[in-house]
């Protein structure tokens, strides 16, 4: 029986109770694949089967939107009871047979595998195991403590001002994170947070993602990868992205009974916090951290499937940890180091049966081997909406929070980065200081704004010296020259970092640097953990490290320094200083610099003028080698150290070899568009820009839209853009007199759309519109020939591999006789002979029309006398080059064909692919002999004999002009 045969006879299996809370259990799955499903054929299939009534659906779908939407029917469904339930679930199915939304699939191989034990599960994990009453008031004690630990959600105060720091209750301020399932982690090649920050602006624009979503309370859910209920499961995140809250929410919502109430006992751990612990036993680390549990620890870990232990963030322990270790524990009692503790815990062989979770940064992951988990998750932080609730959230003020958001939204590289909570955090803080100054009207608050990620942090440490500088305020001078030398140190402690994967730095690397943790201008950029004497130190966001690295080369320069660092950082393959690089080429701008002179003085040029060296270098090395994909990210790398520089007269000189006209094959989501479209921006006109195979989709193109304008030879094949991008297209080329060549080939702008671009065209100088194979159809004849009527630019129109047979052909063909097109390409578009009619108008018609291409159409039927018609039409045209290839044209049509010769104009006659025989030689013989004008002739058929092909090319003897070609 196959996969969709087992679960539906489960479902059959299941009572009407039991089939609603399975149904309950699925909602959030349910929601995402119904977000991402065409409902309105979902709806239908219903009604069709007199499931549901429809019309009542449609309407609340229009005015509830489809988030809203989806939530409503399934509440409906699930109200109508089994059978509604059961046909909607097979509806869905059916509806997505060919390919399943991953969290649909989650369900039916989960109910699939584990039907039986899937309600008890489910109740077991609202309601508990039972326990005697020694273990039930343990338990309860044990809550009450990880309540206090996890219930309080603490906002950080804004470094280095008078403000209180926020405390919040978790359940009221927490933001849901999107989380979704990985097979197995694989390494990255660019910098972890830029290499999510792309997928990321990816997965904005797909409905249909290909991951499985998965909500905390599914984490221990069935594995489809691993065939098993997991045990050990790794949720993977960039720094700040929130792993480490979300482990308090897990914590806080297991605490007061809303999920896996099926662990008794939950033991959480950071690895931080575990680094100075040497030899130690599992039961120790236990009694370490909950001693109140020692009565009845033993009884606690006897039934070892109803534990779970949480270890948050990997990537900062100290020591290293393998996985695949031979020397494991088996007994709590056993002392070993933590590592082979846990490990052992991971592998079962310590506590058999109990559950692990783990988080870690994606980069600590590259170095071990993830198979050892189930599951593997990774952690995508805020999609759009979330960003609206995080940004409303933190200023608690309708109208700042909307300016706020409002301001992000319009910089891409702000706003792409705000996936990550901690990045939206800085920004908030960065914003709320700017709207706290009130300036005197709109224009001088735009002005203060950051424009840049480096300006952006520039505001953020800014703000925090003001504050300092403000509460110790005696003697300005002495603070400058402390906060250079405090600062200085910082910044070389965070380029070490930097520079060997260091996030996490204790007591003794903080005196190597000559910091001290007892300073207060510390405690602004780094936060503490841990108790005396074991505290270890970590810069508030990972970025801020990377900043600071940045940072010391303009406030302590040293040329051989720095040149070392811009050295090592073409050494890493693992991107790791991509951001490093970034905020240097940010900093060498004068005027992002002046914003930290009041507090530090003046900041090095020497550096900056070092750092423009280098970058001229390396476009120049980049664009050399531009013809490779490889060389072309690196390219665009050097793009969005640029795009920080914000140097005008640096990107004119770096672009002036005009060596950026190729990114074809290699993938561009918005926030590369974003970054090229202003690097071309200076760019006066181009030659050409080529963006085929890109990836490029709707958002992208609005990006790009505005730079178009400057091209002349535009491509964008192979992209997969739909009608709704004409739009973005039409605003970019709109009265346009620099474009002429534009080619959208391969795509797919059948649509209402369509006409938007058509209108563009038809007002600027195109000369070449190449549209081939864009599921174009009889409707998309309207929008052509809106474009085309009376155009006096156009001259090349492509159509090909469409299907434009149908009821609007005629209005395109019309609009053709008032244009000016010399040459029109409608191969393989499903032509029949009722077209020829129309064809034969615009041919006899047209007095520019040169090239004609209606090859692999199916136009030769002898007993429409619209065939002969055009046909005659064509022997007294203008047109030079005609190409019937692939027209099923058979000997009875070769007298049509012969008759070409009274032609006084056809030069190129292109016949191959037909079902010529022998007996239509003569009449090509006559066609070759009689045609003057002729230059050039392709016959090849698989049904004429070698001896006749042979016979036809020896005409080229008695032709020397002509050339006869015999494929």
């Amino acid at each position: 029986m196959d996969l969709i045969g087992r679960f539906r006879q489960r479902l059959s299996e299941y009572d009407d109770a039991s089939l609603r809370r399975v149904c309950e259990y699925y909602r959030k799955d349910l929601i995402h694949v119904l977000e991402s499903a065409n409902t309105s054929a979902i709806i239908q299939e219903l009604k069709s089967r007199n499931i549901i009534k429809v019309d009542n659906y449609l309407l609340i779908r229009e005015k509830l939107g489809t988030h809203s939407f989806t939530d409503f029917l399934l509440k409906d469904i699930l109200d109508l009871g089994r059978t509604t339930v059961i046909g909607f679930l097979d509806c869905l199915h059916k509806q997505q047979k060919d390919h399943l939304h991953p969290n649909f699939l989650a369900i039916l191989n989960e109910v699939s595998q584990i039907g039986d034990n899937l309600v008890p599960q489910i109740l077991l994990d609202e309601s508990g195991p039972p326990m005697n009453h020694e273990l039930i008031d343990i338990q309860k004690k044990h809550k009450e403590y990880l309540m206090v630990r996890s219930q309080i959600l603490e906002e950080h105060k804004p470094p280095g001002s008078n403000l209180e720091q926020k405390s919040f209750l978790i359940n009221e301020r927490y933001v849901n994170l999107v989380v979704v399932s990985i097979d197995q982690f694989r390494r990255r090649p660019q910098n972890e947070l830029i290499q999510t920050g792309r997928k990321h602006e990816e997965y904005m624009e797909e409905t249909q993602t290909g991951l499985e979503h998965i909500s905390t309370d599914k984490l221990f859910r069935w594995s489809r990868q691993s065939q098993c209920n997991p045990r050990a499961v790794m949720v993977s995140g960039v720094p700040g992205i929130g792993k480490t809250t979300m482990m308090q929410k897990f914590l806080y919502d297991w605490v007061t009974g809303k999920l896996y109430q099926r662990f008794a006992f939950v033991f959480f751990y950071r690895f931080r916090e575990l680094n100075t612990w040497r030899e130690v036993s599992l039961e120790e680390m236990i009694l370490h951290q909950y001693p109140y549990l020692e009565g009845q620890l033993e009884n606690i870990l006897y039934d070892s499937e109803r534990i779970l232990f949480i270890f948050d963030g990997l990537d900062e322990i100290t020591d290293p940890m393998n996985f695949r270790l031979s020397k494991l524990c088996f007994s709590p009692k056993q002392r070993d180091d933590v590592g082979t503790i846990v490990v052992s815990l991971v592998r079962q062989t310590l506590l058999r049966g109990s559950s692990v979770l783990m988080t870690s940064r994606p980069t600590r992951l590259a170095s071990i081997d993830t198979s050892v988990f189930q599951r593997v998750t990774e952690i995508l932080g805020f999609f759009h909406k979330d960003r609206q609730i995080y940004f409303e959230n933190f200023f608690e003020n309708k109208e700042l929070s909307e300016k706020a958001f409002s301001y992000v939204k319009e910089n891409d590289m702000m706003y792409t980065f705000c996936y990550i909570p901690a990045y939206c955090w800085i920004i908030c803080t960065v914003l709320s200081a700017c709207f706290r100054i009130k300036p005197t009207h709109i224009g001088q608050l735009m002005t203060s704004l950051p424009k840049t990620v480096t300006q952006l942090f520039v505001a953020f440490i800014s703000n925090i010296l003001a504050n300092h500088n403000y509460q110790n305020r005696d003697d300005p001078r002495m603070l400058t020259s402390e906060a250079r030398e405090i600062l200085a140190s910082i910044g070389w402690l965070a380029e070490h970092g930097v520079m060997n994967h260091i996030i996490v730095f204790d007591k003794h690397d903080l005196e190597s640097f000559s910091l001290s943790s007892d300073k207060p201008m510390l405690s602004c950029f780094m936060v503490e953990s841990g108790h005396p004497p074991n505290v270890d130190h970590t810069f508030l966001h990972l970025t801020l490290q990377e900043f600071f690295a940045a940072l010391v080369h303009f406030i302590d320069y040293n040329p051989d320094k720095l040149q070392e660092s811009l050295k090592k950082t073409e050494s890493y393959e693992d991107g790791r200083c991509e951001i490093f690089l970034r905020f240097l080429c940010g900093l060498s701008d004068n005027s992002t610099r002046a914003m930290l002179k009041p507090y530090l003085g003046e900041l090095s040029p020497e550096a900056s003028r070092q750092v423009i060296t280098w970058l001229q270098r390396n476009n120049e090395k980049e664009q050399i080698a531009n013809q490779f994909p490889e060389h072309k990210r690196a390219l665009l790398d050097v793009f969005y150290c640029l795009h920080e520089s914000r140097n005008k007269a640096l990107v004119l000189q770096c672009i002036g070899s005009n060596n950026i006209d190729d990114f074809s094959n290699m993938s561009l989501n918005p926030l590369d568009c974003s970054v090229l479209s202003f690097i071309l921006q200076f760019c006066e006109e181009m030659e050409k820009l080529h963006l085929n195979s890109c990836c490029i989709k709707r958002e992208g193109l609005r990006k790009l839209a505005p730079v178009l304008h400057h091209i002349k030879n535009l491509s964008l094949q192979y992209n997969k853009l739909t009608h709704s991008s004409c739009i973005a297209l039409a605003s970019g080329i709109n009265d346009s007199r620099t474009l002429k060549i534009l080619n959208l080939s391969h795509n797919k702008l059948e649509g209402p759309h369509l006409c938007d671009l058509m209108m563009a065209v038809k007002t600027s100088s195109i000369e070449v519109l190449l549209l081939e194979d864009n599921k174009l159809n009889s409707s998309s004849c309207l929008h052509l020939a809106t474009g085309i009527k009376d155009n006096r630019t156009l001259k090349t129109l492509i159509l090909s591999n469409n299907n434009l047979e149908g009821p609007n052909f005629g209005d395109l063909m019309a609009a053709l006789t008032t244009s000016r097109i010399e040459k029109l390409g409608l191969g393989h578009n499903r032509l029949t002979p009722s077209s020829c009619v129309h064809l034969e108008s615009t041919v006899r018609s047209s007095q520019t029309l040169r090239s004609l291409d209606l090859s692999d159409n199916n136009l030769g039927d002898l007993k429409s006398p619209h065939f002969t018609g055009l046909m005659a039409a064509l022997k007294t045209s203008m047109i030079e080059e005609l190409l019937l290839q692939g027209l099923r044209m058979a000997d009875e049509h070769a007298p049509l064909l012969a008759s070409l010769f009274s032609s006084r104009r056809l030069r190129v006659l292109n016949i191959h692919r037909n079902k010529f025989t022998d007996a239509a030689a003569s009449y090509i013989k006559t066609l070759i002999m009689n045609m003057p004008s002729l230059k050039e002739i392709r016959i090849s058929s698989i049904y004429i004999s070698e001896r006749t092909k042979k016979e036809l090319k020896a005409l080229e003897q008695s032709r020397q002009e002509l050339q006869i070609e015999m494929d």
